[in-house]
């Protein structure tokens, strides 16, 4: 029985990848099939090489250094659905950045690395155009007066020649401002978010774009609430009349769900507060006046009592004080 090198001692090694497993694996059958010994110890050492090799780029890939252009996700919810986005943000350190780093009046992949994208939940329009639910890689070529957007299906950095225009699904122009100050790293940010629009604002050096966003909502939303309300498992009237009142529609049906929402929570302060809201737009001050001082009362004790004790004595003045003038003329 020829001596063979035995690899047990090797097992308190752990490595990560599948190779080295595999790479134990072979020694081991060499040795069991009873090979040469000159065969089995130069698979031993070839093995046993590569193995070394394995474990000196594991070490390295251990090394973590602070990036030059962290990546960042935004994840925003929006309408009834969510906006993502995924970029690099590259900074400043000394340079000059538009006209220089970035060129003018050519494809940047709007960050660093690799192209911006975006990923919306709904079908929205952006920037005016419309565009489906889906995920895009957001390009712009940059401009001293304007600078155009581009959303394309393309997933794959581009070259010198740019990215193939037959996968774009929207192209549109933004004329950038000047902030004061200066923008050290580039930054993306969805602001001045409504039921239905927001703005995506983009950041660096001096300058600064903005993204209109709007999402047509009104047909998906009444579809989600009628099923809402007419769910036997227990309506949310609250939420539909609160949603009614802040958008400002149907501020009959607010007040009928409202006193629904009411009729089941009659000692929910916050809820009285929305009906002192809801009778006042309507011109209903006394019950209006009623609903806030209720508010008020069962607001006590509670953490948010000096907020509604102040909201509700605001509802209250206004209305005393459109008296006063009503009485003098």
């Amino acid at each position: 029985m020829p001596h063979f090198v035995s690899v047990a001692h090797l097992s308190k090694f752990s490595f990560d990848i599948n190779l080295s497993n595999l790479l134990y694996e072979l020694i081991n059958l060499l040795c069991i099939l009873h090979l040469q010994k000159h065969i089995a110890m130069k698979y031993f050492f070839l093995s046993a090489l590569i193995i070394a090799i394995t474990i000196a780029g594991s070490a390295q890939g251990q090394l973590k250094l602070p990036p030059l252009s962290p990546n960042a996700k935004i994840t925003q919810e929006f309408s009834v659905s969510n906006i993502e986005i995924s970029y690099s943000r590259p900074s400043m350190r000394g340079r000059k950045i538009f006209g220089d780093v970035v060129a003018y009046g050519k494809p940047w992949r709007t960050g660093a690395n690799a192209p911006t994208k975006i990923k919306i939940g709904e079908d929205m329009e952006i920037g005016g155009q419309k565009v489906k639910a889906g995920e895009y890689s957001l390009y712009t070529i940059p401009n001293k007066d304007k600078w155009e957007v581009i959303l394309n299906t393309g997933a794959k950095p581009f070259g010198p020649d740019g990215f193939p225009k037959e996968d774009d699904v929207a192209r549109f122009k933004i004329r950038p401002t000047m902030i004061d100050g200066e923008c050290q790293t580039f930054t993306i940010l969805i602001t001045d978010i409504t039921f239905n629009t927001c703005r995506i604002e983009m950041v660096w050096e001096r300058t600064k774009i903005v993204i209109p966003i709007v999402s047509k909502n009104t047909e998906a939303i009444e579809t989600n609430i009628d099923k809402a309300i007419n769910h036997p498992a227990g309506p949310p009237y609250f939420q539909v009349a609160n949603y009614y009142y802040e958008t400002n529609q149907q501020t009959e049906t607010a007040k009928t769900y409202v006193d629904k929402a009411l009729e089941q929570d009659p000692k929910a302060f916050y809820m009285w507060y929305l009906k002192a809201r809801i009778e006042k737009r309507l011109g209903h001050k006394d019950d209006a006046v009623i609903a806030a001082k209720k508010s008020m009362e069962l607001a006590k004790g509670n953490a948010n009592e000096a907020e509604y004790q102040r909201n509700n004595q605001k509802i209250i003045d206004e209305i005393n004080k459109t008296r006063h003038r009503q009485t003098i003329d």
